[in-house]
C-alpha cells in the first residue's frame, strides 16, 4: 500500500506576492451579527452609548489611527440601519455579510481584494462592539507587528482562577497559566488570513484561531482590560460608563 503524503502547511511567502510593495494597513469591521446575548431591540452594534451608536465609537476609534489607509465595515445583505447610526463615516461598506463571523470577514477580505487590497498588505479585523479601543492600543499592535512574519492579536492574560461548569455547577477548576483572553484587532496579512479561514470553515471564532491551525503563531500583544466586547446587557452600564469619563 502506498502511504499518504502528509498535509502540506503553506509557507508564508507562498501565499503573499512574490516582490511585495510596501505593505498597507486596512481595517475590517464584520458588522453582520445580532448579538442575542445582548437582549437589545435593535442590532447591538447600533444600540446607543454615551450619546452615539457603539459601532459609531468603534468607527472614530479606527479613523484615528493615522497608518490605516481605509476600512471596510461588512454588514448584512438586508441592513438598512448603518448609515444612520454611522453619520460622518467615509470609508468603505460592503453588504455581503454572512451567517457566522468567519464567513463575513471572509467576505470582507474578498470585498478589500477587488477595491485594491494586495496578499501582502495587512488587515486588522475588529469586532464593531469593542467601542472601547483606543488609537494607542491599535497602534501598539500595528508597532509591534509590522515586521512579524505571522501577525498577531490584542490579548490579556488570565487573571482569575478558571472554572469548568456542568450544569451551572462547578466541574473543575483550570490551570490558567500561559492562558490569555483574545481580543481585537487581530492583525494578520491579506493573502494569509484568506487562506486560514478557508481551511478553517465557516465555524471558527476568531481569525488568530484560523491562522493557528495552520501551524503559525500569533504574536500576543498585551491589550487593556477596557477593550471588552459588548455582549450582555450589564456590558452597555459599564461603556457608558467608562465612555462618559473619557
Amino acid at each position: 500500500m502506498t502511504p499518504s503524503k502528509p498535509t502540506q502547511i503553506p509557507t508564508l511567502s507562498g501565499m503573499l506576492s512574490t516582490s511585495p510593495s510596501k505593505s498597507r494597513f486596512y481595517a475590517l469591521v464584520p458588522c453582520a451579527g445580532f448579538g442575542e446575548r445582548a437582549a437589545t431591540a435593535m442590532p447591538k452594534q447600533y444600540q446607543t452609548v454615551a450619546g452615539r451608536s457603539v459601532v459609531a465609537h468603534t468607527l472614530t476609534a479606527l479613523s484615528n489611527v493615522t497608518r490605516i489607509d481605509q476600512t471596510l465595515v461588512v454588514l448584512s445583505p438586508a441592513d438598512t440601519l448603518f448609515e444612520g447610526h454611522a453619520a460622518g463615516f467615509n470609508g468603505w461598506v460592503s453588504r455581503h455579510g454572512g451567517d457566522s463571523r468567519a464567513q463575513t470577514v471572509s467576505n470582507g477580505l474578498a470585498a478589500l481584494v477587488t477595491l485594491g487590497a494586495l496578499p501582502h498588505d495587512w488587515v486588522l479585523v475588529h469586532d464593531a462592539a469593542r467601542c472601547l479601543v483606543r488609537p494607542e492600543w491599535i497602534d501598539a499592535l500595528i508597532n509591534a507587528c509590522a515586521d512579524e512574519e505571522v501577525g498577531g492579536l490584542l490579548a490579556l492574560p488570565v487573571a482569575d482562577t478558571l472554572k469548568h461548569g456542568v450544569n451551572g455547577r462547578v466541574d473543575s477548576t483550570l490551570d490558567r497559566t500561559g492562558k490569555w483572553q483574545a481580543q481585537t484587532p487581530q492583525m494578520f496579512r491579506l493573502g494569509v488570513l484568506q487562506t486560514a479561514l478557508k481551511r478553517a470553515g465557516p465555524e471558527v471564532t476568531d481569525e488568530a484561531s484560523a491562522v493557528e491551525a495552520m501551524g503559525l503563531s500569533p504574536l500576543l500583544v498585551r491589550g487593556s482590560l477596557e477593550n471588552f466586547k459588548l455582549t450582555f446587557p450589564p456590558d452597555f452600564a459599564l461603556a457608558e460608563r467608562l465612555l462618559s469619563t473619557r
